[in-house]
């Protein structure tokens, strides 16, 4: 079977085939505008990934980079039902919710003592230990747990085999290479391969597959075997949260038919049209926006670093719509219940 599109060009072609998702060039300038404003104010910088998160790792060790694998493994599927029956966790005095909560579960197993970045304990772990682990400080478990064990024995077996049970020797196999990284994931760990098919066409969207390339890059601060030369060939993460925020800046439109649907709350299934024009929309209105950024640093005289990508917009963006979930839930997130994101 042929290759997919990569998340890149496979973003532009369902963009340019798309029947209820629009990127819209003047929302794409605007969106722009304001981060460029945010660039030069140093609002969005590589460090920002440590700096801002209190949870991630804040050195840059071989255990914080398997900290950064164990995560991105599960990064998937933590949206609630009902805004009041979250999945929460109480860490040093904090409440956590959604993903924030899961990185929660993990530093607290951490400080208990559980070797939960460890391959070979994970590779072994079993349904009450993972339960343990994740366990909730609300009355709302974490969603998909079964799978979340199924794919934890699966990635940690796979690792050991393979990598020496540390995901820093499968870095140091990508030789420096983001995209050669992203596809050393994809080739070696099925939960990853986050493809479909959409008007005839192979496509790839590799949401965790890439957000553990930036996040590798976030915790390697750019520097030493995290020092990607091609960073910027990754595109945004495409999930559920980033869509809404694009919609909300006005970068993306949906047709009244699929705003219908998503005030329904609609269930969508991983691979409906609509979900695939959801993400690759998404992805393409992002190469756009850096498009336009690289313009605007052209008009300064300046050339734009790679380090100034889709990856540090991903965050803004992510960000954004959690920090002001109220201002753009007008427009909801689509539901999906996958593996993927």
């Amino acid at each position: 079977m042929s290759a997919p599109l990569i998340p890149r060009e496979a973003g532009r072609f369902i963009t340019e085939n798309s029947e209820d998702v629009f990127v819209e060039s003047k929302g794409v300038r605007s969106l722009a505008e304001k981060l460029f404003e945010k660039i030069e104010r140093k609002e969005i910088t590589l460090k920002g990934w440590k700096s801002m998160h209190e949870l991630n790792p804040q050195d840059s060790g071989e255990d914080s980079v398997n900290w950064v694998f164990f995560a991105d493994t599960l990064n998937f599927s933590f949206w609630s039902e009902h805004e009041d029956k979250k999945f929460i966790v109480n860490y040093k005095g904090k409440e956590y919710s959604g993903y924030w909560s899961f990185c929660a579960a993990m530093n607290r197993a951490l400080d208990e003592g559980i070797p939960l970045t460890t391959a070979s304990y994970y590779a072994n772990i079993t349904m009450d230990q993972l339960k343990h682990v994740l366990r909730s400080d609300s009355e709302f478990p974490i969603p998909m747990i079964e799978e979340r064990l199924e794919i934890l024995q699966q990635t940690g077996k796979i690792l050991m085999e393979k990598f020496g049970g540390s995901f820093l020797n499968c870095v140091k196999t990508s030789e420096k290479s983001a995209v050669k990284l992203m596809q050393l994931i994809v080739e070696n760990f099925p939960s990853y391969r986050d493809e479909g098919d959409f008007q005839g066409k192979k496509v790839a969207f590799y949401k965790r597959a890439q957000i553990l390339v930036g996040d590798t890059w976030g915790v390697l601060e750019g520097k030493g075997d995290g020092c990607f030369y091609d960073i910027d060939k990754i595109t945004m993460f495409a999930d559920y949260r980033i869509p809404q925020a694009l919609v909300h800046f006005g970068a993306m439109r949906y047709s009244e038919k699929l705003l219908k649907k998503l005030h329904l709350g609609w269930l969508f299934q991983n691979g409906d049209r609509e979900e695939m024009e959801i993400r690759g929309c998404s992805i393409w209105a992002v190469e756009l926006v850096c498009e336009c950024l690289r313009e605007l640093f052209e008009k300064k005289g300046e050339k734009m670093s790679n380090e100034i990508n889709p990856v540090l917009i991903d965050h803004f963006l992510w960000d954004y719509a959690r920090d002001y979930r109220e201002e753009i839930k007008v427009v909801p997130f689509h539901r999906v219940r996958c593996i993927y994101y």
